[in-house]
């Protein structure tokens, strides 16, 4: 079953998530990932989500996405969007 990553990211640092935007594209090729959604335009139809950045990730399956999580390569990604933004990730099946 496919797996997402969704994330509702806020960027502080703007000069530093570049670092991250640099690394994380080919992070995510490398463990059979897709961008489905990377930070286009939203609207906010029910409820009062604000969100900041969103992303949504698909993978193969579960294990397939916390392999690219845990993996070295992102990790180090990671790190950079730690210091350069904050946010919320989610991981999720669906079809």
């Amino acid at each position: 079953m496919a797996a997402y990553a969704i994330a509702d990211i806020t960027v502080t640092d703007a000069e530093t998530y570049t670092g991250y935007q640099a690394l994380t594209p080919a992070t995510i090729e490398k463990y059979g990932g897709r961008f489905v959604v990377r930070g286009g335009a939203h609207k906010t139809v029910e409820g009062d989500w604000q969100p900041g950045r969103v992303v949504v990730l698909e993978f193969e399956d579960m294990a397939a996405l916390q392999r690219w999580y845990d993996s070295p390569e992102y990790t180090e990604a990671r790190a950079i969007r730690q210091r350069a933004a904050t946010g919320s990730v989610i991981f999720v099946e669906g079809v």
